[in-house]
Formats: C-alpha cells, structure tokens, sequence
C-alpha cells in the first residue's frame, strides 16, 4: 500500500469531481486511488472501471425492493430531512432510482410527484427534459465515472429554490479506507466527505445542509 504522498497530479489525472488537480493517495490490490486536496473526493483511476455490462449485472445482484422495511429505514435518512423542506405536493426526479424505486413509493405516499429515470432501469430520457422542485440522488454519485458532467446535469434539473438531495457514504478517515467495505465494491469508484458537497455548493452559489452523515441537502438560490 502507498502513502497518500502529495505528488503533484499531471493534468489528465484532475479530480473528476471539482476538476482541481489530483495528487496519489494509495495502491491497493493493483487498483490506483487519487485525492483532491480542493474538495477532498477520493477516486478510482478510470483504468479500473468495469464496463457498462459488468456494472450492470452486478447491479441485478442487489436485493432491494419497494416494500422491504429495511430498506424504507435505509432511506428515510434522506427522506425525512428532505420531506421537512419540501411543499406540499411538490414534483421530483429520482435518479438513478434503480431496478425497485423505494424512495420514489415513499416520496409519492408523501403527497408527491416522482419522475424516474436510472440508464440501466429507466432508461427513458424524457424526465431530463424538465426540471424538478427536488432531485434525489441515493447511493448513486458513488458510481459515477464522470461526476462533474452529472452534477452539471443534476443542477440543471433542479429549479430555483429546490434542493439536490445526495446520499452517499461519506468516506472519513483515510486509516480506514484500505479496510473499508464500501471501497470494497467494484461499482464504487468516487468518494466523497462532506467538505466535498459543502465545496461544490460553494462553487456553485448554492446553500449546503448536512442533516446527518451520508446526506448532503443542496439547495438552488431562488432568485
């Protein structure tokens, strides 16, 4: 294993999420991880990816289903703090809602409007067409290859005064992270804190909440 050793990062090698410039964090089992000393995002080398075929099957191998009450507790940490904040009878995207969209059932039992869309089970573009009083974005920017094109398209969804809601775990000590199960998953190849979220919302004039680890609440000026 490396050292994160603050190398200076070479200009094909800037952060994929704020685009500073990436310096070597660490080595494990031949994959390669960089850090973004701006935003502090951790990320797989691209080199590493999986395909778009392997990514989606493993995505078949998941379990979670609208009625699983486990997985209804899961997300109530992002829905209920998002709820909080929200009209009544507000109209949002969920994306990246996956083969059983539980946050949209539950959004929708609220009082709701929910949109889907998901490249690999929803894959119809129309939802990306319009914009949205909310967009969530549960246990998705993890798997992002390029996360500065889709936060650029997540904001464009989200009209003024509405919120971006992200949930992702959030990656803490760097100590743990060779141990850490959530690097573990071969989909996973961005790490975000939420120094990461409170930076982007910074860059982009937006307001930032973190109502509890793994939840980053952004919200779009209404002016």
């Amino acid at each position: 294993m490396d050292s994160d050793k603050a190398t200076p990062g070479r200009a094909d090698l800037a952060c994929p999420v704020c685009l500073g410039p990436a310096v070597e964090f660490m080595t494990l089992a031949a994959r390669r991880y960089r850090r973004c000393p701006t935003c502090q995002a951790r990320f797989l080398d691209p080199a590493h990816f999986l395909t778009a075929a392997e990514e989606h099957a493993y995505y078949l191998t998941h379990e979670n289903t609208v009625d699983d009450p486990g997985y209804r507790r899961f997300l109530s940490k992002l829905a209920d703090p998002l709820l909080a904040r929200l009209p009544a009878q507000a109209q949002g995207l969920d994306y990246g809602c996956g083969p059983g969209p539980a946050l949209a059932a539950m959004l929708q039992e609220a009082g709701h409007r929910v949109a889907l869309y998901d490249p690999f089970f929803a894959p119809d573009p129309a939802p990306l067409s319009q914009t949205y009083d909310f967009v969530t974005c549960t246990e998705v920017a993890e798997h992002f290859h390029q996360p500065v094109t889709e936060f650029a398209r997540l904001r464009a969804l989200v009209r003024p005064g509405g919120w971006l809601a992200v949930m992702t775990c959030f990656q803490t000590e760097d100590a743990r992270f060779e141990r850490w199960q959530y690097r573990a998953d071969p989909t996973h190849v961005v790490f975000y804190r939420d120094a990461t979220f409170r930076h982007l919302a910074q860059d982009w004039g937006w307001r930032c909440e973190i109502p509890c680890k793994d939840v980053a609440l952004l919200q779009r000026p209404s002016g």
